[in-house]
């Protein structure tokens, strides 16, 4: 936490004004440093699935197997995924990581490509013609207090220069 030493009131007073005016662009910086730190680990995580060539993909369905993930949707994946910008619901702000867009696999279903989030909710927990390979659970396991930190240098950052 910041630390500041307080002289008298009306100096405290102020320094509450200061940071009052500021409050959403203060705390805003801990969540988006938050979540900046939890989307590199899970784009890393993405990056380290394996990734069987399209054909392989189409023909294991053909077959009625479980087929991995292909190089096509892997790529949807990485491309479409993101932060969402932050919102105010009730008092909490809020951002959001999550899968946007349709990957290049076009199919009879789903003629505009599939859908990327529908990919990621397979591959993360499997399904019936998908293997499980998870990505972001682990990914948030292993940022849990390395985010948590950097949320709060990043408030203390703003903080010290509100302070000015």
């Amino acid at each position: 936490m910041a630390k500041w030493t307080m002289r008298g009131m009306d100096e405290y007073a102020a320094y509450l004004q200061r940071i009052g005016k500021n409050t959403r662009e203060i705390l805003g910086a801990g969540v988006y440093a938050m979540a900046n730190t939890v989307a590199d680990a899970v784009r890393k995580n993405i990056e380290a699935l394996p990734a069987k060539p399209d054909i392989e993909g189409i023909e294991a369905y053909r077959q009625g197997r479980k087929a991995q993930l292909t190089i096509s949707e892997k790529r949807g994946l990485e491309e479409g995924f993101g932060v969402s910008p932050m919102q105010n619901e009730r008092g909490y702000l809020n951002v959001k990581l999550g899968f946007d867009g349709y990957n290049s696999v076009k199919t009879k279903k789903y003629p505009q490509g599939q859908p990327n989030a529908l990919i990621a909710r397979s591959v993360e927990s499997g399904s019936s013609v998908r293997e499980k390979s998870p990505f972001i659970r682990p990914a948030l396991r292993q940022t849990q207090n390395e985010a948590l930190k950097k949320g709060q240098e990043a408030i203390e950052e703003k903080i010290k220069q509100a302070e000015k």
